[in-house]
């Protein structure tokens, strides 16, 4: 799917409401901005990261808080590295 949008001031633009609606995107939700090959690729992120680390992990506690930070922080860590 692709639709024609234009540049606006400060660089900004409008994503389509068909694709937002078929992304399921939400106002105020964060993405991944990349260059890749001479076009420009916009990733969303989950909303809910620990949603979707809790789905990968299944029914898991951590026994001490510390490594539930050490955790959190790999997790990040990985997502940015990944782009």
């Amino acid at each position: 799917m692709s639709e024609e949008v234009t540049i606006g001031r400060r660089y900004t633009m409008v994503i389509p409401k068909s694709i937002r609606k078929k992304m399921d995107l939400k106002e105020g939700q964060k993405v991944f901005v990349r260059e890749q090959a001479g076009k420009i690729l916009i990733e969303p992120l989950p909303t809910d990261p620990y949603k979707t680390l809790g789905a990968v992990l299944g029914d898991f506690t951590y026994v001490e808080e510390k490594h539930e930070k050490i955790a959190e922080g790999w997790l990040k860590k990985a997502a940015r590295s990944r782009h």
